[in-house]
């Protein structure tokens, strides 16, 4: 009686050890070399995991957003006047990229194939990418920001323009030619010279 359980035992963690060797591991870097690769062309899941790991992405991008703002507006990082009006209104511009970015991830989770939704979410994080790399230029800044401004232009413009926008655009190419009716070419007469 012993001896099977410990035999049981041992095919359970067996199984789930291999069951943890197969788990894909949805990261920066996987999907980097995704796109790097020539026409790779994502799975749904791959799809889904992407836009979770960018929702991800986003609200550590809020966060970050938020003590900047509490800094900046709590005094702990000094400015000028009119250098603190401009970089307020910075973080102001940010806040409105981080909404538009959350409405169209949630919109992507429910229709995955919505071209229009996609293209918002790129120029969110495009225009994200810009002043969070301002900010990260910015020695005040900097330490607030980190690593983060790389990060997110590694998600925008190589992982999801490519793995996601550029796919869906081609996906609807192929859709429109399949729905477009094809217009026969009459052949055209030769004239006969006596």
């Amino acid at each position: 009686m012993r001896y099977r359980k410990l035999f049981l035992v041992g095919i359970i963690l067996c199984l789930s050890w291999t069951a943890l060797g197969f788990a894909e591991d949805y990261t920066l870097q996987y999907f980097l070399a995704k796109a790097s690769t020539k026409d790779y062309e994502p799975s749904k899941k791959e799809k889904t995991e992407l836009l979770n790991r960018m929702n991800e992405m986003l609200e550590k991008t809020e966060q970050v957003h938020k003590n900047l703002v509490q800094a900046v507006q709590g005094g702990e990082i000094t400015m000028e006047y009119q250098e603190g009006r401009f970089w307020m209104a910075k973080l102001e511009e940010d806040r409105g990229s981080i909404e538009t970015g959350m409405q169209q991830l949630k919109l992507l989770k429910e229709k995955p194939n919505h071209l229009a939704g996609s293209i918002k979410l790129y120029k969110s994080l495009r225009d994200l990418s810009v002043n969070f790399n301002a900010y990260n230029n910015m020695p005040l800044l900097s330490a607030y920001v980190g690593d983060l401004a790389p990060e997110i232009e590694l998600w925008n413009d190589p992982v999801f323009y490519k793995l996601y926008l550029l796919s869906l655009a081609a996906s609807r190419d192929r859709d429109m030619d399949k729905e477009l009716p094809k217009i026969e070419k009459k052949p055209v007469p030769k004239d006969k010279k006596p």
